[in-house]
Order: C-alpha cells, then sequence, then structure tokens
C-alpha cells in the first residue's frame, strides 16, 4: 500500500502535506506547458467541495502572480470527486509555475508559460515514427522482415513474390497496411507544406544521426512514398497490406518474427492485392466494395511530394515520377469507387473503413493544385459535396473501429482555397457543424473534453484538434480558441490520471511508461514521442478478452465508471502507441511550435 500512495503522489507531482484523504485536493494541468496567449485553465478535484482560494505561484521567485477563485463544475462528475476550474488565462508572464491551495498547500506539478512551451516537439513525434519502420529500423539498427511478401488475390499467381519491403509497423505488432500509412505519409505532407520552416534536419534518410540537406520530416515521408509505389508498382495494381493476424503471436523482435505464414517462421509474410471485393483467407472476410478510399488518400500523398520534390528538395526526376504515381492512382479511385478494408485471418477484427468520398476529394484538390487541370476541381467538388460531414465521426456518438477514417477530412480544407466564397463557407460549415457536435458533449463533463470515449479516443481528440486548427486557418475566427486548448490540454495531463498521453513527453512529467509494443516489454526501451491509444468508456475495456494488467493499478484511485486508462503494457486497449496516431498529431505539435 505504502508503494502505492508513493507511486500516486509521485505520478501526479502532488506535494501533499499529509497521505490522500478526503480532503486532499488534487490539480490537473497541462504539463507540457502553455503559450503566453493561450486560454489557460487546469480542473482541481477533491471529495469534498473546495472551499478556498487557488493560488498561482512563480516558481523562481515564490511570488503569488494570481489568486483564483475555483469555478464549480456543475456538470456530471466522474468517480466519487467534486470537480472545478481554475482560470489563469489573464496571466501572460514567462516562466514556471505551479498551483497551490492558499490554506492547506496542496500544489500542483510545475508547468511553464512560455512561447517556446512545444518548439521542435514535433521533432520528438518523428523519433517514434522512425523506430516503427520496417526493413532498416534505425532505433534498432537491424533490418527485419526483407521476404515481404507473396501475393494474394492478385493477376498474378498466388504465392509469387513481390517486393513490398519497408513501410512502417502499425502499431505494437508488426503489420503493414496501406490505411494508415497513406494517411500518415499525406498527414506529414501536407504538414510540412503548411509549415515548411518549422522542422529540422538532423538524420539521414535512413533515419540515422546526421543531417542530409533535407528536413527529417521529408526524409520520414519518403519511406512512406517509397513503400507505397512498392505497393503500386504497376499502375492498373494496387496492394493493401502485409501480413494478418496470424502476427499475433507475443511479444517479439521484428527481425526475429516467429510468425508462420506457410513458409516457416520469419520468412515471408502475405501482401493482399486490392481488389474491392471482400476477401480473407480463412473464415472471416472484409466487406470491400472498391478501393478509393487507399488511391485517393495515395493519390493526395504523391501529388504533394510531387510539388515539395519539386519545388523544394528540387529534385525534378523523382517530383515526376510521383506525379504519374497520383495520377494513376487517382484514376485507380475513379474506376473503382468504394472503400477497401483490412483484411483478418483467424479473427473477425480489422480496420472498417468504409468511406472513400473523403479521400477522393483529398486526392482531386492536390491533384488540380499539382496540374491545374479543372476536371479534377470539379470532381473535388463533388466528392466534398458527397462527404459532407458524413464521413466524419464528429456528429456522432459511436462508430466501429477505424470505419470513419480517416479522423479528419484533410480535403475540405485544401480544396477551400480552390473554390468561389459560397463553396467556401459551405466548406466551413461542414467542419464547423461537427466541432459545435462536439463541443455540445464537452459541456456536459467536468474535463470539457468533446471525443466520444472509443477505441483510440487519443487519435478522434487529435483528429478534432487539426480540425479546429484547419477551420481558424480557413475563417480567421478565434470562436473555438478556448475549447481548441482544452483538448489539447487534456492530451497533456489535463485528465482524471494526470498524465500526458505522449510517451517521453514532456520529459520531467508523467507520461505513458510501460505501453503495450515488444520493444518495452522485452528490450525495456523507452522511444519518446508515441501516441497512445487513449481512454475507452469501462463498457468497452470490460468486455475486451485478453486484457491482463502486469502491475497494480497505480490509477485506481482516479478511475471512474465512465473511462478507465491504464499505463500498463497489459492493457492494448487504452496503452498501446500507434503508428498513425502518432502521425496524425504532427500538423498540431507542428502548429504550436514556433
Amino acid at each position: 500500500m505504502l508503494t502505492i500512495l508513493i507511486s500516486l503522489v509521485s505520478f501526479l507531482g502532488f506535494s501533499a502535506p499529509h497521505p490522500s484523504s478526503a480532503d486532499t485536493v488534487y490539480f490537473l494541468v497541462n504539463q507540457l506547458g502553455y503559450l503566453p496567449e493561450d486560454a489557460k485553465s487546469a480542473v482541481v478535484f477533491s471529495r469534498g467541495t473546495i472551499s478556498e482560494r487557488v493560488q498561482l505561484i512563480c516558481v523562481e521567485t515564490g511570488e503569488v502572480q494570481l489568486e483564483i477563485k475555483p469555478q464549480k463544475n456543475k456538470n456530471e462528475g466522474w468517480g466519487a470527486f467534486d470537480y472545478a476550474t481554475v482560470d489563469f488565462s489573464s496571466v501572460e508572464k514567462e516562466s514556471d509555475y505551479y498551483l497551490q491551495t492558499k490554506r492547506s498547500k496542496f500544489r500542483s506539478p510545475s508547468f511553464q508559460i512560455n512561447q517556446n512551451a512545444y518548439a521542435h516537439q514535433q521533432e520528438t513525434l518523428l523519433e517514434f515514427m522512425r523506430q516503427q519502420r520496417c526493413g532498416y529500423n534505425p532505433t534498432l539498427d537491424m533490418v527485419c522482415h526483407q521476404h515481404d511478401g507473396r501475393a494474394f488475390f492478385g493477376p498474378m499467381p498466388d504465392s509469387t513474390f513481390v517486393d513490398v519491403s519497408g513501410g512502417w509497423h502499425d502499431a505494437g505488432d508488426q503489420l503493414k497496411y496501406l490505411i494508415t500509412s497513406s494517411y500518415a505519409t499525406a498527414h506529414m505532407l501536407l504538414a510540412y507544406e503548411m509549415y515548411p520552416d518549422r522542422f529540422q534536419d538532423r538524420v539521414n534518410a535512413l533515419g540515422q544521426d546526421g543531417a542530409n540537406s533535407i528536413p527529417d520530416i521529408l526524409d520520414e515521408a519518403k519511406w512512406g512514398l517509397d513503400w507505397i509505389l512498392k505497393m503500386h508498382p504497376e499502375p492498373d495494381q494496387l496492394f493493401h497490406q502485409v501480413a494478418d493476424d496470424r502476427d499475433h503471436k507475443g511479444y517479439k523482435i521484428p527481425d526475429q518474427d516467429n510468425s508462420d505464414y506457410g513458409w516457416g517462421a520469419n520468412s515471408y509474410r502475405p501482401v493482399y492485392f486490392a481488389t474491392g471485393e471482400p476477401q480473407g483467407l480463412q473464415k472471416y472476410k472484409s466487406e470491400a466494395t472498391g478501393l478509393a478510399n487507399l488511391a485517393g488518400r495515395c493519390a493526395a500523398a504523391m501529388a504533394l511530394a510531387a510539388r515539395i520534390w519539386e519545388n523544394d528538395v528540387e529534385d525534378p526526376l523523382l517530383a515526376k515520377k510521383y506525379r504519374e504515381a497520383a495520377v494513376s492512382l487517382y484514376a485507380l479511385g475513379r474506376e473503382q469507387e468504394g472503400f477497401q478494408q483490412g483484411n483478418s485471418y483467424s479473427a473477425p477484427y480489422r480496420y472498417n473503413e468504409s468511406t472513400w468520398a473523403d479521400d477522393m476529394e483529398w486526392g482531386a484538390a492536390e491533384l488540380f493544385k499539382l496540374t491545374g487541370e479543372k476536371r479534377y476541381l470539379e470532381q473535388a467538388k463533388d466528392y466534398a459535396l458527397q462527404s459532407n460531414t458524413a464521413d466524419s465521426w464528429t456528429v456522432k456518438d459511436s462508430t466501429d473501429h477505424y470505419r470513419l477514417y480517416p479522423f479528419i477530412n484533410m480535403g475540405h480544407f485544401v480544396l477551400h482555397d480552390l473554390v468561389d466564397e459560397p463553396f467556401q463557407e459551405k466548406l466551413e460549415s461542414y467542419y464547423q457543424v461537427g466541432i459545435e457536435y462536439t463541443l455540445n458533449r464537452a459541456n456536459k463533463n467536468p474535463f470539457q473534453v468533446g471525443v466520444p470515449f472509443i477505441w483510440c479516443s487519443n487519435n478522434l481528440m487529435t483528429g478534432l484538434i487539426t480540425q479546429m486548427i484547419l477551420l481558424k486557418k480557413m475563417t480567421g475566427s478565434n470562436q473555438y480558441d478556448g475549447y481548441l486548448a482544452r483538448q489539447r490540454d487534456w492530451l497533456f495531463g489535463r485528465n482524471p490520471w494526470g498524465t500526458s498521453m505522449f510517451t517521453g513527453m514532456p520529459a520531467h512529467g508523467e507520461f505513458p511508461e510501460a505501453v503495450h509494443t515488444s520493444l518495452y516489454v522485452l528490450l525495456g526501451l523507452k522511444v519518446p514521442g508515441g501516441l497512445v491509444d487513449g481512454p475507452v468508456y469501462t463498457s468497452i475495456y470490460s468486455n475486451l478478452l485478453g486484457l491482463h494488467l502486469q502491475e497494480p493499478d497505480e490509477f485506481a484511485e482516479f478511475q471512474n465508471e465512465k473511462v478507465v486508462y491504464h499505463d500498463d503494457s497489459g492493457d492494448y486497449s487504452t496503452n498501446e502507441p500507434t503508428m498513425d496516431g502518432t502521425a496524425g498529431a504532427i500538423l498540431m505539435m507542428t502548429h504550436w511550435s514556433e
């Protein structure tokens, strides 16, 4: 019990004057910090009513900068606590601070208010992306999965070898999906195009230390582009997945993969051809209806790459290759509108994506920007109307795993600058309707968070944050600045468990350590920058199979009847970092990094 108590005090950063009791006051702050101009607030809670004032104190001088009366939150509570909010938005002076109750002296972790609070943090996310690389892995300095793969469902005979080495491992497992990799690649390229001066050059193309005169985000995006080209070997061919759930045979080092797909352990793995029809090598089949979701996203990535490699990298030959791939990929989507889902083998679980108009809108808009051909613009507008808000989770209370993927429709933003004012207003309204829907949800809980806590809720959160950032750029409006800050703060500690949701961030704070990955469990490797799945509804957690916490729950006192989160390698539902989730946070992290 003593060990657990010490752990709680340490994890939540409290300097409690006595052990946790009915009158203990807890603070939840954004541990990474606040920008001076931000709407700045913390959540304070206790088992009893908080009646005393809270002081904002400068760490260096010990001076009280502000005294605040906590504003009791009247929304439905989470757990047996009373919640209140302390707002210190008026303080813009850069320094390190902490919050403290005036009489009882309970205090928060220290945090900074600083214009550089997020400087270069996107580079930390790229560090995690590099450790997900398949083929040559710079984090482990080893080569894996060189036998990828043997083709199925394609125009060639089954088991024909096709070189699809490279790409990224999806999450804690070692499958490779075009569903997630296409989004990760395109997201990184758009983030670079929006903020080209905010990325460093510290590694080479292989991810090894040493500059190569190319921003690291482009090195990482090119890792994805190279793999997409392998998955699209001919203008009329597209593969969509390498390996399947036969991969799930416990923790393993990538170059010692014990999975056996019929050619022996650590050997060939299947690569599935995108036919646009239901697939599966065993009992469970996908519900595929086409392949436009993959083709549209890949076309967007290639069109973005063609512009960047032509204008910024100054490699016209590679730019030409990307341009040709963008055109042929988009044409495949036009020929087979619909969606290609992930495949499973021995279990019914798969990526259930069932939207595609959003991806074709994005691909068409990027192709118009690349070629100037008006047919692409007209098609992008048609797809935008079709996608509307229907492809977005933001107007729903629940959905199947990855059914409404990606978690943000980038196409509405890219198309916005290319159309007339009435159409611009239509695109803005699509984003705004979703944001308002989530805001209504946020106004009903003490943390003012707007996402439903389905699996990968953190991915939804970064999608929502990105949507608000893009809407602000489209309209110039500050309408949602406060709501945006609270969603960001949730990811960095303003949540019931007082923890960041990114591994190793901030380095001095509370963050996920016992993550559900082989590299942590087998090697004790702690790679910073990975976004974990995040909290799920207690009802979901209680009904998942194979969940076994490996240690006593350090957050037990703060779990509640609504949502749960565990920093435990045994909880694959909340504490597994994902490749696409991490990539999907790069734009928002870059936005705040100046």
